[in-house]
């Protein structure tokens, strides 16, 4: 079944649980009508000015493309800044060299479409803070904690002692 998300019944609101400088609204007009993608997720941004779209990170498990509906942005990758506009397309492919994030630097809002892959989980790794956030549960880890396999698992022989 087809579904309309008319451009009149747009209805902007404050992500959750956002902090100063990372405001960023969503469109709820999908999640109003039902619409619950499976493997194309998809949201309508408005990034307001002086306000960053995330902070920098990239997927391992999902592409990303955006769409710049209206305004303009500076996107940051790990090529450097560059501005876009309305009507340019951003592909960011999975890994180190899709790693993104956006800047409202005008006094205008910039609309952009925000369409990803989605499989069931991904990993998002933010370069700027050395964390990792796990989807979908949203657990987050500092990067600098990773152990070997089997650290903690040299005492194995003591550990069915104490279950027989």
């Amino acid at each position: 079944m087809a579904t309309i998300l008319k451009s009149d019944e747009r209805e902007f609101q404050e992500s959750p649980n956002k902090i100063d400088n990372y405001r960023i609204f969503t469109d709820i007009s999908r999640i109003k009508k039902g619409v619950n993608p499976e493997n194309l997720n998809f949201d309508l941004r408005q990034l307001n000015p002086d306000q960053y779209s995330a902070p920098f990170h990239f997927h391992r498990y999902a592409e990303e493309l955006f769409l710049i509906i209206s305004g303009s942005a500076t996107l940051r990758t790990p090529n450097g800044l560059e501005i876009v506009n309305s009507g340019d397309l951003i592909f960011f492919e999975k890994g180190k060299t899709g790693a993104h994030q956006l800047y409202n630097h005008t006094n205008k809002s910039c609309i952009y479409l925000d369409i990803r892959t989605y499989i069931g989980y991904d990993i998002a790794e933010y370069p700027d803070s050395d964390k990792i956030l796990i989807a979908p549960s949203f657990e987050i880890y500092n990067k600098n904690s990773q152990m070997s396999y089997f650290d903690g698992e040299t005492k194995i022989k003591d550990k069915w002692k104490e279950i027989v």
